[in-house]
């Protein structure tokens, strides 16, 4: 059977040639068009991660729902005990939230003032690697503040001028300060950018009344893969009125986005599926019918219905799987070599930049699992293509068959 439904694939070149390249076409572009969707998503992610959220945050219960300094770390030496043993923390660093009212001779903004250490938050957010003009700040800074380059505009100023701090302390007394801009940042976020200044956490304590104190803890993790296990050791391990919560849920907003962007493209995936699975049918359909006579000698010479569906199914199979199996081979190289080499799009980031996109590139996402999975749908479609055609052929009686015109 095998040998005979080799021997008609090579004597029917022409069906057998369009069925193989629809077949292969068709795989190849659900495999790279995937491959760039998941790397699309991936790298909104990952450029969102990495702007300031990261893996995940560590908060006294109430203050991501009331905030205010009534719901502030108060012990932070604690939370870092913790932190430190438990595994798969990659890196954290505290973080003290305050707004407060900017000034300058020229003008005044509000802005949402964070109390950082500066080398520990080289490792969980762009804020270093995001420098526009003067420095980054440095551990032993006092006075420095370090103001996002949208901000810096509003304010008229650059680095080496001065402005004016006027806030509230934890404690809930007057706190004012002049600051030194020693540098500012550009995430390519305007929101971001517009609103944020940076300042030495150990400075800003003295002037705030917050030493060993915290809005929360940032932490960034070995695996992104493996965070739900690390949230969950975490919160076994962290005291009762503190909460250990995921990037999933501080940015849900953005998961939500990406999951209907993901349930859009497959369903237009869907769409391209039926047009291709009903291509493939109709051809089968034409190439089986045109045949009819062949198989009602086939039936006439000893061959019944069912020897006929395997024969027709196994030249199926045949083409189905050198098809999808060179799509594999060509779409697997290309989806590696662009998730190394993303594709570059310029203005791509600025049209994206709400989502959190701050860089041209696109890469696409090389996961062998997935690229199988892909394959193996577009095999599916094109063994479920031929039962229709198969079962109509099977009707005819070997001598309605050799009749037929």
């Amino acid at each position: 059977m095998f040998s005979l439904a080799l021997k008609n694939l090579l004597h029917y070149k022409g069906r057998t040639v369009v069925t193989f390249a629809l077949t292969f076409l068709s795989s190849l572009l659900f495999i790279v068009y995937v491959a760039f969707m998941d790397g699309w998503h991936e790298h909104m992610l990952k450029s969102s991660l990495d702007v300031y959220n990261n893996a995940l945050h560590v908060y006294k219960k109430g203050y991501r729902e009331e905030g205010g300094y009534d719901y502030l770390i108060e012990n932070v030496k604690s939370v870092d005990a913790v932190l430190r043993a438990t595994p798969g923390i990659k890196a954290y660093a505290p973080r003290l939230e305050s707004f407060a009212l900017l000034s300058t001779e020229k003008d005044s903004a509000g802005a949402m003032v964070v109390g950082i250490e500066a080398e520990k938050e080289r490792l969980l957010s762009k804020a270093a690697a995001s420098l526009h003009a003067g420095r980054y700040l440095e551990d032993n800074d006092t006075d420095a503040i370090y103001l996002g380059v949208e901000l810096a505009h509003r304010l008229k100023v650059k680095p080496g001028d001065v402005v004016a701090l006027i806030g509230t302390a934890t404690d809930y007394s007057f706190a004012a300060d002049n600051f030194k801009v020693v540098g500012t940042f550009k995430t390519g976020l305007f929101e971001f950018d517009a609103s944020l200044a940076f300042v030495n956490k150990a400075y800003d304590d003295t002037l705030m009344m917050s030493a060993n104190m915290a809005s929360y803890v940032v932490a960034s993790v070995d695996d992104l893969d493996r965070l739900d296990g690390v949230v969950s050791d975490l919160r076994k391990r962290l005291a009762s009125d503190l909460e250990a919560v995921p990037w999933s849920t501080l940015m849900h907003a953005q998961v939500e986005a990406m999951g209907v962007d993901s349930v859009f493209g497959y369903i237009s995936m869907g769409v391209f599926f039926v047009v291709i699975f009903f291509v493939i049918m109709i051809f089968s359909f034409l190439n089986i019918v045109g045949r009819t006579r062949e198989l009602g000698m086939l039936r006439a010479i000893g061959l019944s219905p069912r020897d006929v569906t395997k024969l027709l199914m196994l030249e199926m199979l045949l083409l189905a799987t050198g098809a999808v199996a060179l799509s594999i081979a060509v779409g697997a190289p290309i989806a590696w070599y662009y998730e190394l080499h993303p594709i570059v799009i310029q203005g791509i980031a600025e049209a994206y930049k709400e989502y959190g996109i701050v860089n041209d590139q696109i890469p696409m996402r090389f996961n062998v699992f997935t690229i199988l999975w892909n394959g193996g749908v577009v095999f599916a479609l094109n063994v479920l293509a031929v039962i229709y055609p198969i079962a109509v052929a099977n009707r005819n009686t070997p001598i309605e068959a050799m009749q037929h015109v």
